[in-house]
């Protein structure tokens, strides 16, 4: 078994423990151990693998609000399944692609459904507030929760926000309290680095997220640039004169970051938007260059991304492990 397989299977034992067990049910004694008591909330610009979300959300134990995403006047959550057909459609077209923040309604119900599963605290962690309204809504709603929430922002997106989550996840599994939680995820956020290419600055500066400036700059000198997320914001990291050597320069830039940390314990995530190909590409030229590299998981990027990053975007997120499984042993 593999050390990922190994962790996956840990975090179902422990999820396992969240189920009724019938009385008089065959197949032994159910799992001991502690009990969570700490609630997990996020948005849907975590870029959490779905499977992994639907485990846990069956349990109460996580919930992710869905942010919307509107197309010219017409308004779509971000987990509506036909949303980037219509995205793509769209941001082909040229018609107005944007973002909102959630309700703080939305917040309201995850934050009492939490109460009412039992838990005694949340932890609540989001995409950057530098990017997002959606702290705001978040505290709102916190104001008024039954049972105390802690709101952190976690200052990125993607899953550099999503490995902020699994880690939480695994302290709460281990019944460790709001305080210690939070200081997993923190821990986790803090120890990753994302790089990404876009081939257009025009749906960044539409939606506020570059200057002016910068967005003149790419597309009339047909600059493309690499980007990356600092302190919570987008920061222009290296201007690159064509596509393919863009793309060379951000495989080269994660695989410098990856032999720094050491590849072993080294988890990677490749998102994308359009051009799964081209990700696929990526992830296998970090696997071979990157012996060891614990793994390489490639998800499309959340629509609530793709809107403002446009078709064609490539990320790499590296992170120091995967925080889904059991601490080291000793």
């Amino acid at each position: 078994m593999t050390e990922r397989a190994a962790a996956r299977d840990w975090l179902r034992q422990q999820v396992q423990r969240l189920r009724p067990h019938p009385t008089g049910a065959k197949g032994g004694s159910p799992v001991v151990g502690p009990i969570p008591t700490v609630a997990i909330v996020t948005d849907s610009a975590a870029a959490l693998p779905p499977a992994w979300v639907s485990e846990l959300s069956a349990h109460g134990l996580l919930t992710v609000v869905p942010m919307p995403v509107i197309i010219d006047q017409d308004v779509y959550s971000d987990d509506d399944a036909e949303l980037e057909a219509h995205i793509s459609l769209a941001l082909a077209s040229g018609k107005s692609v944007k973002t909102s923040r959630p309700s703080p309604g939305q917040f309201d119900r995850a934050y009492k459904s939490a109460a009412d599963a039992g838990f005694t605290s949340v932890l609540s962690l989001h995409i950057s507030g530098k990017l997002s309204g959606t702290l705001d809504a978040a505290r709102l709603a916190a104001e008024r929760s039954p049972i105390p929430v802690e709101v952190f922002d976690t200052e990125t997106v993607g899953m550099g926000q999503g490995v902020g989550v699994q880690a939480a996840v695994a302290a709460t599994l281990l019944g460790q309290g709001l305080d210690e939680v939070t200081q997993a995820a923190d821990q986790a956020v803090r120890a990753t680095t994302i790089y990404f290419y876009v081939p257009s600055l025009e749906q960044l500066r539409r939606g506020g997220r570059i200057s002016l400036a910068s967005s003149w700059l790419g597309t009339v000198l047909d600059i493309k640039p690499i980007l990356g997320i600092k302190d919570g914001a987008v920061v222009p990291l290296e201007k690159i004169r064509s596509a393919s050597k863009a793309i060379a320069r951000l495989e080269a830039l994660a695989t410098s970051e990856i032999v720094a940390r050491g590849a072993e314990g080294t988890h990677v995530s490749v998102h994308h938007f359009g051009n799964e190909a081209q990700a696929r590409a990526l992830g296998e030229a970090l696997s071979l260059k990157c012996q060891g590299l614990r793994s390489v998981t490639l998800t499309r990027l959340p629509a609530v991304l793709a809107a403002h990053a446009g078709l064609g975007v490539l990320v790499a997120v590296v992170a120091d492990s995967l925080p889904e499984g059991p601490p080291a042993s000793g």
